[in-house]
């Protein structure tokens, strides 16, 4: 038997502060007991890796460190690794309700040095660093690098740095070492700040009864220390420049498709080495979160492949993804994982038998049920073996949605969900993906709280304006709070199941 569960979707950087930026710090753990309070068990979240082109957490320069915007001044304060003067009068930004990132890559910065400063000059401190390294050699040592060379050299992408740091070859980059050695330990330091302040809060949150549903992007940045150090790996030039990037073809979305920029995959490759990358990637992943939500999961079955001098998405061509035999080697190696698979976007049968092969969970997106006639997005299709969702982070609010729709869908969504007269059109969504039949159903904080367009967090192919929504502290009232507890508690109902993974 099985108890339906339920959960919030909202990422560590709309957490309301003074700092600019939603970090691990005090509304962190206020929210893990609004969670726990409102009978919820999941905090699903967007990845934690660093940020790079466009503030996206989904391009990032490292597929496994951490972002270090999320790192807590306070709690560093705490650890006596600051002091209130530190930051206490810094500008961090005048709209508490928007991340302002440009300000923030200049404010932080001095800050932090200081407290990486003050850690390596503490015997305590010094100690748990040294083990913090010897744990994550595996990773650390090549981000670390990576990341202060690029500053060397003006912050510019790998390709552009001098030919034979540009192919890392050990012998240079040992003199850039000795050369860097203070930076390389600034970003090694504030590393292990990340990592220490995450596993605080992770651990505060499991002991709540609340699991973390952590995000993994397929694709890894042009721009990362993956490329720099294992360019075998993906499809690129005798430069090491990506020959093909991945995006999405032309669909009912977008008339020119969607063009992300990663460089793909050389399966071959992979499968050669029995995909030891990903395997590993995955295991690191599962350090951070107790469930794995997998962006893109078409990709694995086929995936778009475009030119990269493409301006568009709109030309390409589909190609063979390693299919069922990464799963299979992951199983292999790591047993079974509880994986939820993004299955939104342009899904076919390939893909579909794929996921059915898996056993994992897909997701349910209710915002996609009102396109006309019995679409399979319409609550009474949606299985046990599924998580559903009122939208997610790629979509609008559910307000802008519907302010959006004519009004023949507007009447067709009232009707379907038998919207009653004191309700909110959220309200009504959220009980409608509530009383589905999926295992899981996830609200966004923007619909619970009933928010306006202008709190979306991402509009695809777009740069700039993106990830920047927060909840301002005061927000989260007790009206909230008691509808989302009610119709928790109304749906939480016995289940018999099998085939669930999460």
């Amino acid at each position: 038997m099985k108890t339906r569960s339920s959960g919030v979707l909202m990422h560590i950087t709309s957490l309301p502060n003074k700092l600019g930026i939603g970090t691990f710090g005090k509304s962190a753990y206020d929210f893990v007991d609004f969670l726990e309070e409102t009978e919820q068990t999941y905090w699903q979240i967007l990845p934690l890796t660093t940020t790079s082109y466009g503030d996206s957490p989904y391009q990032s320069f490292s597929a496994v460190a951490g972002n270090t915007n999320l790192i807590d001044f306070d709690l560093l304060k705490e650890d006596g690794l600051l002091t209130k003067e530190d930051y206490f009068t810094v500008n961090f930004g005048n709209d508490l309700a928007v991340v302002d990132y440009a300000l923030l890559y200049e404010k932080r910065r001095p800050i932090l040095e200081k407290a990486v400063i003050n850690a390596l000059e503490n015997i305590k401190y010094a100690d748990e660093i040294e083990l913090f390294k010897n744990n994550n050699e595996s990773w650390l040592v090549d981000y670390a690098e990576y990341m202060a060379i690029k500053e060397h050299f003006g912050y510019q992408t790998f390709i552009y740095w001098e030919n034979d740091i540009k192919r890392a070859k050990p012998c240079v980059r040992e003199q850039y070492r000795l050369k860097l050695a203070d930076i390389i330990e600034y970003y090694t330091v504030t590393q292990y700040f990340f990592f220490k302040q995450w596993f605080e809060l992770k651990g505060y949150a499991n002991k709540k009864g609340i699991k973390i549903i952590g995000d993994m992007p397929i694709y890894v940045s042009a721009d990362s220390v993956e490329m720099w150090t294992k360019p075998e790996l993906f499809k690129v030039d005798n430069n090491n420049d990506p020959l093909y990037v991945a995006g999405c073809p032309a669909d009912d979305f977008s008339s020119e498709g969607q063009l992300w920029g990663n460089p793909v995959y050389n399966w071959e490759k992979h499968k050669e080495q029995n995909f030891r990358w990903w395997v590993y990637r995955i295991k690191e992943s599962f350090k951070l979160y107790d469930v794995l939500r997998i962006d893109h999961f078409k990709g694995f079955s086929d995936y778009w492949q475009v030119e990269k001098a493409a301006i568009t998405a709109k030309v390409g061509t589909w190609e063979e993804g390693p299919g069922i035999e990464l799963f299979e080697a992951v199983k292999k190696q790591l047993g079974t994982l509880p994986i939820i698979a993004e299955n939104l976007g342009f899904i076919d049968s390939k893909v579909e038998k794929l996921l059915l092969d898996l056993g994992y969970p897909g997701m349910k997106v209710l915002q996609f049920a009102f396109g006309g006639g019995d679409n399979l997005y319409l609550p009474h299709h949606y299985t046990q073996n599924s998580v559903a969702y009122t939208g997610t982070h790629d979509n609008d609010v559910v307000n802008g949605w519907y302010s959006e729709l004519d009004d023949q869908g507007k009447m067709f969504v009232n009707t379907y969900l038998d919207r009653r007269a004191d309700e909110s059109i959220t309200q009504a969504m959220i009980r409608g993906i509530h009383s589905s039949a999926s295992n899981l159903s996830i609200i966004t904080m923007q619909d619970l709280l009933d928010k306006g367009a202008d709190s979306r967090m991402n509009i695809p192919s777009t740069v700039g304006g993106n990830w920047q929504w927060r909840m301002k502290a005061g927000e989260l009232e007790e009206k909230h709070k008691n509808f989302l507890k009610e119709i928790t508690i109304l749906y939480s109902r016995e289940r018999v199941t099998n085939a669930t993974n999460i």
